[in-house]
């Protein structure tokens, strides 16, 4: 966790909005650091905003920490916007804090629904801001299990492009009854405040591979071949319901590695996420912007 814990919208009903949001080519490059998006002091984010923004073209990426849901902290993420950034230039991002689970307080799905709130904002405020409604979704650990469970089952009023997973749990059932670790049924007994056989709903619930449909968004899973934290048949179970749905996706496991890695195992991640989401977001929004100037003509 230590090592990487921490990452139709524009209606054309007037052909001079998309000419007035193309020709924002100037605005500076911006940030917006602790900007709230709840009352609860947690409920807190940083936006980093490209130069040459507008609201037909720049993805935003929404970026949601790790932590077991109960620590952690949007600061996690911070060191890797740089590198981000660079791979993806035309870009923003949001990232995110939300209430954490404190023994007794804010026990699920206060997380979930603060990433939900999070979202509506963001999309909210996408004119004020200067980004387009196109919306990647990645998290780490919890922050990954948030951002699937958002887009999975929060449809069709959550419409993400993409989720990207850094080794998500998908099936908190299964992690309860097959824990790497033996403290992971008292982490999840805690943040739910029951057991999948006292309140089997309760974690069905909480379980992004029981909303996957054939209309989830391209997901891209990482995962580490020796996480003992959240074991890697996780990513096999939502890697098969997802094939099985026909949803596009890719799996991506790292020999040796944990729950978390860094050096050429981190950059290798990088550029697969580069990848991944020019071959299922850039080129959309690409061919979009070529379908809208060929109406303009």
């Amino acid at each position: 966790m230590q090592n990487l814990i921490l990452l139709a919208g524009m209606l054309l009903s007037s052909y001079s909005v998309t000419i007035e949001n193309d020709s924002l080519v100037n605005l500076p490059a911006a940030q917006h650091l602790n900007v709230a998006y709840g009352e609860d002091p947690q409920q807190k984010m940083d936006i980093y905003l490209p130069a040459g923004r507008d609201t037909v073209n720049t993805v935003l990426l929404i970026l949601v920490h790790g932590g077991s849901w109960t620590r952690g902290d949007k600061a996690a993420f911070t060191p890797y916007i740089t590198a981000l950034q660079q791979r993806l230039p035309g870009y923003a991002f949001a990232n995110i804090n939300y209430r954490l689970f404190n023994g007794t307080q804010n026990r699920f799905p206060a997380q979930e629904n603060d990433l939900k709130a999070a979202y509506d904002f963001l999309v909210s405020r996408y004119a004020e801001y200067g980004y387009s409604k196109k919306i990647v979704l990645m998290g780490a650990s919890a922050g990954a299990h948030l951002a699937l469970l958002q887009a999975y089952k929060h449809a069709p009023a959550v419409r993400p492009s993409a989720i990207i997973s850094f080794f998500g749990p998908t099936d908190l059932r299964r992690l309860y009854n097959h824990p790497g670790l033996p403290a992971v049924p008292y982490l999840l007994t805690g943040i739910t405040g029951t057991t999948p056989q006292q309140d089997p709903e309760t974690y069905k619930a909480s379980s992004p591979i029981h909303f996957v449909t054939a209309q989830a968004p391209p997901t891209h899973l990482l995962h580490g071949e020796a996480d003992h934290l959240v074991p890697p048949d996780q990513a096999r179970l939502l890697r098969d319901t997802l094939k099985a749905a026909g949803v596009p996706h890719d799996l991506v496991f790292y020999a040796g590695a944990g729950h978390g890695w860094r050096g050429k195992q981190l950059e290798d991640s990088f550029n697969r996420i580069k990848a991944f989401l020019e071959k299922h977001v850039t080129t959309a929004v690409a061919a979009k912007r070529s379908r809208t100037s060929a109406k303009l003509q």
